[in-house]
């Protein structure tokens, strides 16, 4: 009699199509799964947005904290001499004619408002909910980083730029900072070491090559049944904080530094 197939886990990077949300994919990926099947995505892309989306099926759900982390690269084509009340063009449209000389994204550590158009809870509401209703309700500004911004070129009304940037960052902020303009194209190109051009909607990254980014350890056999059970392994010397534990070259699962021990965090396999 045969054993029945482990149930689906990994990751698939999927090719979002702009005019649907990031949770509309996710239910496209739920319906080509066994029932019950978690489903989860690492990231949000606003509708208009196209680009990598990381979806996130069976336990990989659980390590969605260490995905989300990674930085993010876009390309961004920016509208000049124009306004947007939502930072792109799904939004009600405003020509300023005042169009920025020479526009730039500033590079560096730097404190960011959210748009009011944004998911940021604010009194238990996210901000898109009050904006919808008139209210003038700010987020507060937080930190993050651009790690880098090119502009790729510049045509009368439009530019377009390529931002590395921390995860958090709001593109359309960074667009709308330049003076009067709005993000007219967004794509997402990169999340860490995962690119667009490797995306595939049929593929399932399985969850010790999707997690290759974090430092490895490797576990004799009988280190890989404790951990199973959930029990804690002596750590390596150097410093990380979190590590992946494999076996055999499976993910056995993901640890945090205790003292001088690794505690299991996330387990995959028993």
């Amino acid at each position: 009699m045969a054993e029945p197939a482990a149930p689906p886990c990994g990751v698939i990077l999927y090719p979002k199509p702009a005019g649907v949300t990031s949770h509309d994919c996710v239910a496209r990926v739920r319906r080509t799964l066994p029932r019950r099947t978690k489903v989860g995505h690492a990231g949000t892309l606003d509708p208009f947005a196209t680009g990598l989306l990381l979806v996130l099926v069976g336990r990989m759900t659980r390590a969605q904290r260490y995905l989300m982390a990674l930085p993010k690269t876009y390309v961004a084509v920016a509208r000049l001499g124009w306004r947007s009340d939502t930072g792109d063009r799904d939004g009600t449209l405003e020509r300023t004619g005042s169009v920025p000389a020479d526009p730039r994204i500033p590079v560096g550590e730097q404190l960011q408002r959210p748009p009011a158009y944004s998911a940021v809870r604010v009194g238990g509401e996210r901000l898109y909910e009050k904006a919808r209703r008139g209210e003038a309700v700010e987020g507060e500004p937080r930190p993050v980083t651009v790690h880098r911004a090119e502009r790729l070129w510049l045509d009368g009304e439009r530019a377009a730029f390529e931002v590395e940037c921390s995860s958090g960052t709001y593109i359309r902020q960074l667009v709308a900072d330049l003076g009067d303009a709005y993000c007219d194209e967004l794509e997402r190109t990169a999340v860490g070491p995962f690119r667009l051009a490797d995306a595939d909607p049929e593929r399932i990254v399985a969850p010790n090559a999707a997690l290759a980014f974090l430092p490895e350890r490797e576990l004799s056999a009988g280190e890989a049944e404790a951990v199973g059970h959930g029990r804690r392994v002596a750590a390596a010397e150097t410093p990380p904080e979190t590590w992946r534990l494999t076996h055999a070259g499976e993910l056995v699962a993901i640890a945090r530094r205790a003292d001088r021990e690794l505690a299991p965090v996330v387990v995959f396999a028993p």
